[in-house]
């Protein structure tokens, strides 16, 4: 059944199945009553061979033990060989996981570091981009001994949050997101709401009384495992979701009502089941390990390829995966997601810079289905956009945001493009990352950021690419001109390339 045996002299076994020990050699002496276990110091297990009781000493299982010699006196010298790490937690009392983002990812480092620093990020734990490789080259399969080292993260996550993921009684919810070695937008996939199922999200609406946030968070659910995970055809629940607000007659999403969501996760596991002939899986480890496939696959999407071509980046580097427990910014009117750059990434003015939608989660915000809201009156002013800022709405939550932007501007020495949730008026970051920015942006940052001694000489060059030299050689509008003509403009949009 997989345990641990090491064999002392002749056929005595000694059983380590509960046993683990970070430091080798261990030595242990061979008697029927008493065995020593040298573990950079002296730890006993007392009784027969079968029924070892530990009196001090904690051990780790499934951990291959060696024979390394034999002495005279009948004491044989045991050693555990080095296993690589394939899972890192975060957040509070968790191990301090190694700065590494070729191992961690872009995403688990900086959310490992960003959690040591203090910053209020949700606890959770990172896959590394070995474990993807490994996946890769072992035909698409998730090993025993990772699976194992994911549940057993998944119960350190669970005492961290007193949580249990699919509990009908106080339930976890986790993200499940991608995050190679270098940033990669949009390239692949993420599960959000991951743990939802038909006896969790009763639970979820009682433990939170918002039957809205929870029902609303399970169709969501239904959707992106469908899609992502499943390949089931992502028009169909948009299509199914868009008849069940022309039947209450809304157009918003945050109009329909709780009834029209329950419909609506209803409907989509019909979709789930009528495309693939399966019902929907309301097993949360059956979830988990089949999002964490679908990250992993996705480091080979297409469109992850060719963003790879044209960026030189190795097909070898394989990408991590973060699994963190959710945070809520679909929880009502004092909840928002949102997306924000320490500088404008467009001007590389040093004002922060973003936008955010109250009440939802953060695909919406990218997904075109809403009209996002700048963070800022002077942002609001310079892009003549009338919406209330979270600037105006949350002041405090705002100056949060704003703080913490310096903050890793001043650790990672470069601007910050920053992923944030407010869930009932409280903060939560959820990533950072060195932002992409214009050729114009580049070459403003560079230079301020160095008389601001946040870059050195070298570091400031190498932080403008050589394409961006190009966009500056492309013509523009003067810009006095542009604003004399403000009141004639024939239409507006979104600046897709230079000049």
């Amino acid at each position: 059944a997989g345990a641990l045996v090491a064999r002392v002299v002749g056929s005595s076994v000694v059983p380590l199945s509960s046993l683990t020990c970070n430091k080798s050699p261990i030595r242990v002496q061979n008697d029927l009553v008493r065995r020593t276990f040298l573990c950079g110091g002296p730890s006993t297990f007392m009784g027969r061979r079968a029924e070892l009781r530990p009196v001090a000493a904690v051990f780790e299982s499934n951990v291959p033990v060696l024979v390394r010699s034999e002495a005279a006196d009948g004491a044989v010298t045991l050693e555990a060989p080095k296993i690589k790490q394939s899972v890192y937690a975060f957040g509070p009392g968790a191990p301090k996981a190694p700065v590494d983002r070729n191992l961690l990812g872009g995403k688990g480092n900086n959310l490992c570091e960003m959690a040591n620093f203090g910053i209020p990020v949700p606890p959770g734990f990172v896959i590394t981009t070995e474990s993807c490789n490994n996946y890769r080259a072992e035909g698409r399969q998730l090993k025993d001994s990772l699976r194992d080292e994911i549940r057993s993260a998944v119960k350190f996550l669970e005492s961290q949050m007193g949580l249990k993921l699919g509990s009908a009684e106080n339930p976890l919810l986790v993200s499940v997101r991608s995050g190679a070695r270098v940033s990669m937008p949009g390239m692949m996939d993420t599960v959000l709401n991951l743990g939802c199922n038909d006896k969790s999200v009763v639970g979820l609406a009682k433990s939170t009384n918002n039957d809205r946030m929870a029902y609303d968070s399970y169709r969501r659910f239904i959707m992106m495992y469908g899609d992502v995970v499943k390949n089931v055809e992502k028009k169909l629940f948009e299509r199914a979701f868009d008849a069940l607000k022309e039947a209450e007659g809304v157009t918003s999403d945050v109009d329909l009502s709780v009834d029209g969501l329950k419909k609506a996760c209803d409907v989509f596991k019909k979709i789930y089941k009528d495309s693939l002939g399966q019902d929907f899986p309301q097993d949360p480890e059956e979830q988990l390990f089949g999002a964490v496939r679908a990250v992993f696959n996705s480091w080979d999407s297409e469109r992850a390829q060719v963003y790879r071509r044209v960026n030189d980046i190795p097909d070898d580097w394989g990408t991590a995966v973060v699994v963190q427990t959710m945070v809520f910014g679909n929880k009502g009117d004092t909840s928002a997601t949102g997306v924000g750059f320490t500088r404008n990434p467009i001007s590389g003015e040093n004002t922060f810079y973003g936008e955010f939608l109250i009440n939802a989660q953060g695909e919406d915000v990218v997904a075109g289905i809403r009209t996002p809201q700048p963070v800022n009156k002077l942002q609001a002013a310079k892009d003549g956009i009338d919406l209330p800022t979270l600037e105006e709405l949350m002041p405090e939550v705002y100056q949060q945001l704003v703080d913490t932007g310096k903050l890793l501007e001043k650790n990672y020495g470069d601007m910050q493009d920053m992923e944030f949730t407010i869930e009932n008026g409280k903060l939560y970051m959820l990533q950072t990352r060195n932002g992409k920015r214009t050729g114009f942006a580049a070459v403003r940052v560079a230079g301020e950021m160095l008389r601001e001694g946040l870059m050195t000489e070298k570091g400031a060059i190498r932080s403008i690419q050589p394409d961006q030299l190009t966009q500056l050689l492309a013509p523009i509008f003067d810009q006095k001109a542009k604003d004399k003509a403000k009141d004639k403009l024939v239409a507006k949009g979104i600046n897709a390339g230079p000049g």
